[in-house]
């Protein structure tokens, strides 16, 4: 997918709150080799380093867009590749850390996916995930309802996008059946006051509507967003617009 780092900086601050929440669950212990899948633009994957002392953090992403704006975040012993998170797991490198912050909703087979990560991780390392509750979320669930509709239905030939997101009680046997006896996992609400209801079109543009848009063409696509504005007005009618994005956070050792 094409990803605009402008636009998905716009809410820097919404998207930030659950990494540090995340951050705070790393076990620091100096000279790790950690990685960081799913980097974006390099500036959490600095905080995550600057957290470790004496280590070396890996970022990797598979947006050349959001990469171009890592080298403000380089410095001595990080460093940053394109390259998807499947792509990475194929590598037979392995790490104490594996840290992914709001990016493995965008990798299908969660099952498979997180017994291949463990697989990376070294004895006595520790694997660290934060994702968007994507199924409990209303803004997905909108997106999806009105891609069944005509005429975006057939324009998408039948496609909508089914997450790959698990329940937080799924996740916790993912980590059990792989060798994991100590885990955090839960699910968090993050409140975000917005303007309006076109404020959080905005902040969902960063994001999940761009699978659809990327199918999409011409009227059709310009009646597609206007439909979805449309539905998130009628969903969140009132100002400011509270929306209570759910996010999932999962902690494990091995």
């Amino acid at each position: 997918m094409a990803w605009n780092p402008d636009t998905y900086n716009k809410f820097k601050s919404e998207r930030f709150a659950p990494f540090y929440d995340l951050l705070e669950l790393v076990r620091v212990k100096p000279g790790l080799h950690a990685i960081d899948m799913g980097c974006g633009t390099g500036e959490l994957t600095r905080k995550l380093a600057d957290k470790l002392p004496n280590s070396n953090v890996f970022g990797i992403d598979s947006s050349p867009e959001m990469l171009n704006m890592s080298d403000a975040f380089r410095r001595p012993k990080l460093s940053f590749e394109r390259r998807s998170i499947e792509e990475q797991l194929q590598i037979g490198q392995t790490w104490d850390i594996i840290f992914s912050n709001a990016a493995i909703q965008w990798v299908d087979n969660h099952a498979q996916l997180l017994a291949d990560m463990i697989a990376r991780i070294r004895q006595n390392g520790q694997l660290l995930i934060q994702l968007p509750a994507q199924n409990h979320n209303i803004s997905n669930r909108i997106l999806n309802e009105l891609a069944v509709e005509e005429p975006f239905s057939s324009a998408l030939q039948g496609w909508v996008r089914q997450s790959p997101v698990l329940d937080i009680e799924d996740y916790a046997q993912i980590l059990f059946e792989n060798r994991s006896r100590q885990m955090t996992v839960f699910e968090k609400i993050y409140p975000m006051v917005l303007q309006d209801a076109n404020a959080l079109f905005e902040f969902v543009s960063g994001t999940a509507i761009i699978p659809y848009l990327e199918r999409l063409e011409g009227e059709t696509r310009e009646q597609f967003i206007a439909e979805y504005k449309n539905s998130l007005n009628a969903a969140f009618p009132k100002q400011p617009v509270f929306y209570p994005f759910k996010r999932i956070i999962l902690e494990a050792s091995f």
